[in-house]
């Protein structure tokens, strides 16, 4: 069998594939004891994001030695797709399956199958909180709560001064895709929370509005006949970039906006293409509305280079890719694995092209 080179470092055939250069984490080798198969199921084919973990998923999967089928349904909001996927994974009987579920209820009933079954599952970008207990392995994700506070922290700061000087209320946009998977999900809640928190340490009063889901599930929803800053949350019909551009064109065209958040690549492509038409959006918070994203993008990194978006916090899916082909192949060997968390980080335009950051901001 073929040995993995460095977990978590791209390969060089990746590096010409991907357009980055590679990222170094703990050193480590997977080896397969023999040729495992296992079948990996995505959120979509919809953005670069999941090209880019495919694209990790499918290089590891030739240098640890494995056979891998990677599927997914077109769009995140394709749930019944995803879910005859997963159960026709698990009718092939293979050695594990890896699974970013579209959203977490869904899959309970297959994930039970599994385990019946004794096939090991490992979740990853998203995690399964009421998955039966033992069916799920592993867990690789990004923090996203603390991710979603990390845009928070960097908006706010950015704002906080013209929200000082504000004579009335002031509307903070918020953009998600969708609110049923993990990770999403908690990226806004984070946003929200870690927003309100800075916001009140200042001596203001926040109300949340909109979706329902984020106003019951925040931290602390407050009053808005009271609040001086709304933070106004939408969730679109469908996960489409053009219907999250209606979403915030709906936002930005309110005259006390001042900030918008996209909470995922389909969500922050959706604020940009909105701009097209209303060229609110810039760098300088004085003369116009500051939106921070989330994931990268050739559409997201243009638009941070060139000043139209404040920045974004990125993760790293090849990363998420390469993790998930290495755990199921440990488990296949009888190796004990845990709940792996990956990173958010922050960029902008003075940090994109840092040694740091430049690896991570797929195309």
């Amino acid at each position: 069998m073929k040995k993995k080179l460095l977990a978590l470092v791209v390969s060089a055939s990746m590096i010409a594939a991907m357009g980055c250069v590679g990222f170094a984490e703990e050193e480590a080798e997977v080896t397969a004891n023999e040729e495992y198969t296992f079948e990996i199921i995505v959120k979509s084919y919809q953005s670069s994001y999941w090209q880019a973990a495919v694209q990790g998923i499918n290089s590891e999967a030739e240098a640890v030695g494995v056979k891998v089928n990677a599927t997914g349904p077109n769009a995140e909001s394709d749930i019944a797709d995803q879910v005859n996927m997963l159960n026709n994974a698990i009718n092939n009987n293979p050695d594990g399956i890896g699974l970013a579920a579209c959203d977490q209820e869904a899959v309970l009933e297959a994930l039970a199958l599994a385990q019946e079954k004794g096939i090991p599952v490992v979740c990853f970008d998203s995690g399964v909180a009421n998955a039966p207990e033992g069916s799920v392995y592993s867990t690789i994700a990004t923090d996203n709560y603390a991710a979603g506070a990390t845009a928070a922290e960097n908006l706010y700061a950015a704002l906080k001064d013209k929200i000082a000087a504000a004579d009335g209320v002031v509307r903070i946009g918020e953009v998600n895709q969708e609110a049923t998977s993990e990770s999403i999900t908690s990226r806004g809640l984070g946003f929200i929370d870690k927003f309100t928190e800075l916001a009140a340490a200042d001596g203001h009063t926040v109300a949340v509005t909109g979706n329902e889901y984020y106003v019951n599930n925040c931290a602390d929803a407050g009053d808005e006949a009271s609040a001086n800053i709304i933070i106004d949350v939408a969730v679109p019909a469908q996960t489409t970039v053009e219907l999250c551009a209606t979403e915030a064109s709906n936002i930005l065209n309110k005259a006390d906006t001042i900030g918008i958040f996209g909470s995922n690549q389909v969500a922050a492509e959706g604020i940009l293409t909105a701009n097209g038409n209303l060229g609110v959006l810039g760098s300088d918070p004085e003369t116009s509305i500051l939106a921070a994203g989330f994931d990268a993008g050739s559409t997201i990194k243009a638009a941070i280079a060139d000043g139209t978006m404040f920045g974004a916090v990125t993760q790293s899916p090849l990363a998420m890719g390469i993790k998930t082909v290495d755990v199921l192949t440990q488990i296949a060997n009888g190796e004990e694995v845990t709940d792996l968390p990956t990173d958010g980080y922050w960029y902008d335009s003075t940090n994109m092209d840092s040694d740091e950051i430049a690896p991570n901001l797929y195309d």
